[in-house]
This record gives structure tokens, sequence and C-alpha cells, in this order.
């Protein structure tokens, strides 16, 4: 149950993460796109209209008549497709001279249809994006009439020697159902996108939380047998305890006699006393600093002169182990196995030791053995 809560609040959070940077993402591309698609426009639009300004300011230097040339242009300009972008010319006054839609011809052009506002302004890509998605929210909201063509003037030219001006429109609706086609291919494709990155990143998850799984199992029986071990060990130390008080009660009852070895007895000193110490006392024996201490059952503690080597020929093997260089440790005073970095093991005794006591690796099996003596 817990791995699957596991799962579903991954799956969440990668969908939340996802959600948030695809979000981000599909405004940028939406917007880098659109701003292409009105530069292109605008750009086309501009030169469009400056070279038709300067084709009619050609025909005025040769002195062909004003109707003459305002035929010639409502005839080229009819049958234009409104569906894009078109052009139109105006008289200082604001009076429609020539328009593709000739119905259009003699009215007065609207302020209101026109981004720019004479031949001076100069529309760049972001005013024009601004005001578009200001008029296409205003369309969403008004109903449009069947064939009705809803454009706006985005550049101004005026003519040459004469008080017309050349005017390049461009269809808002057009632009916009472009606009919208960009954000219905981006939405789409970031919709697939977030199903594989989703559906992947979940079943790489499983895959990497399975093995993850396999793993801690291993290491989790591994774990099992090593604290089954210590526990076998421990039950070991307590057994051979029971064993090596049992061997001396029935040793003193036969003998009547300690029965530790060939030695019953060391000296030790405290300061300047000498101090004969029975070796059934001793807890553990360790040296500090090339002094060597002699650590009893009661806590007290003496030192010797000998080293450890020589203490520990003197002491009964079964009863004394020499766990490292610095340590000879007494059966007696084991409390306790503790698993200790890579296989090696830590005594704990009593009395307590302000030294660690570490069997090494090496060292681990003769100490198993020697409690199964």
């Amino acid at each position: 149950m817990r791995k699957d809560s596991l799962y579903f609040f991954t799956f969440l959070f990668i969908s939340a993460s996802y959600l948030i940077i695809a979000s981000i993402a599909f405004h940028y591309l939406v917007r880098e796109s659109s701003y292409r698609l009105l530069e292109t426009h605008l750009e086309f639009s501009k030169k469009e209209a400056g070279s038709f300004a300067i084709l009619v300011g050609q025909q005025l230097e040769y002195e062909i008549s004003k109707d003459s040339i305002v035929g010639n242009i409502q005839q080229s300009l009819s049958g234009t497709d409104l569906k894009i972008g078109f052009l139109s010319m105006y008289d200082w006054s604001g009076k429609i001279v020539a328009h593709p839609d000739i119905k259009n011809v003699g009215q007065l052009a609207s302020t209101n249809n026109s981004y720019v506002s004479s031949v001076a302004d100069n529309l760049n890509t972001f005013s024009f994006y601004d005001l578009l998605l200001n008029d296409l929210d205003k369309m969403e909201t008004t109903e449009i009439k069947e064939n009705e063509v809803f454009s706006k003037v985005i550049s101004l030219h005026a003519v040459k020697n004469s008080d017309w001006v050349v005017a390049a429109h461009v269809n808002v609706d057009s632009i916009g159902t472009q606009i919208k086609d960009f954000k219905r291919q981006f939405f789409l494709i970031f919709l697939v996108m977030g199903l594989l990155v989703i559906l992947s990143s979940i079943l790489v998850l499983r895959f990497l939380g399975s093995s993850y799984e396999k793993r801690l199992e291993l290491k989790n029986e591994k774990l099992e047998d090593e604290v089954i071990n210590l526990s076998k060990l421990n039950r070991a130390v307590g057994d051979y305890q029971q064993k090596v008080i049992e061997k001396e009660v029935d040793t003193e009852e036969e003998n009547g006699q300690d029965a530790v070895g060939s030695k019953s007895r060391i000296l030790t000193y405290v300061r300047n006393e000498l101090i004969p110490i029975s070796i059934e006392e001793i807890a553990y024996i360790y040296t500090e600093n090339t002094i060597t201490y002699v650590v009893c059952k009661d806590t007290k503690r003496s030192t010797s002169n000998l080293s450890l080597d020589e203490l520990f020929s003197q002491l009964d093997e079964s009863i004394f182990f020499r766990a490292n260089r610095q340590f000879i440790i007494g059966i007696s005073s084991i409390d306790k196995i503790v698993k200790y970095g890579n296989n090696q093991l830590k005594i704990l005794v009593t009395p307590d030791s302000e030294t660690s006591i570490i069997i090494s690796k090496n060292k681990a099996a003769q100490f198993k053995q020697w409690l199964n003596m």
C-alpha cells in the first residue's frame, strides 16, 4: 500500500512539474511564433505599401491625370483577396480614394480601423501583438456578420507630389486564426510529450524502485544473517562463561586451589605500592603510552612492568584472549559483541573501557573458534 502511495504521489509531482514547465514553454512558444508571424506581415505590408506609393508617384511625375491613375489603381485593387491583407488609398482628408471593395470608395476611413495615426508612425512587432490581442478579445464578445472583413491599417505611405496616402491593411480575423492554429498545434505537441514523459518517468521509477528493492532485500537478508551470527556469538560467550565458572568450581572442589594456569596471581603497582592481584579477578589488560594497565572486575586499575606478551604467556588461554596489540580480554568481562566496520567485531566489556576494543577481520575467525572451545 505504501508503495502504491509512493507511485501515486510521484505521479502527481511529475505531472504538476510538467504542467508548470509546459505551461511556461507553451505561452513562450506561442508568443514567439506570433511575433515571427506578425513581423513577416508587418515587413511585407510596409514594403508593398511603400513600393505602391512610389509607383503612383512616378505616374504623377509623368503628368498622367489623377482620374486616370485612380481608375487604374481601382482596377488593380479589385479582386484582391481580403482574407489575408490588401492595399487602399486615401486622401489627406481621410476619404477613401481606392479600395478592393468599391462600395467603400468615397467614404471616410475610420480611425478605429487603424493601428497607426500618420505616415510618421512606425508600428513595431510588440505593439502590433498587444493591439491585435486586444482586438481579438473584442471580436470574441462581438457578433461578426457573415463575410464581414475585420481589417486594420498597419502602415501608411505618402504618395510624392500628391495628397494621397497608401494604406496597408491586415485581416485581424485571419491572423487570429493562425495564432489559434499555433496554440492548437503546440497544445497537441505538449500533450503527447507530457503523456510520454509522465509514462516513461513512471516506468523508469518502477524499474529503479524494483531494482532498489531487490538490492535492499539482499542487504536485509545479509543483515539478518549478521544479526543471527552475532546472536549466536553472544550466546556462545554466555555458554563459555558458564562453562569456565563450572570448570573453576569443579577444579576448586578437586584440588582446593584456583584453576587459572601455572600462575594464580600477578604483581601490579598502584603508585609505589606493590599489589598482588588474583588472575580470576582480572577483567582485561591493555597498554596505553607504553604503560600496561590491569583492570579488575571491581573497576580497580593498576599497572604492571610486564608487556602484554609477557602477561599473556602467564594466563590461561581458555579464559583470556589477545584481542589485538593493545588488549587482552577475559571471558568473564565480555558483555556484548557487536558488528563494527567491514566484518570487524567490537567487544563491549564490564567494566567499561574508554578505548574501543576492536577485533580485526582476520582475527574474528580465531575469536569465534576460541568461544567454541
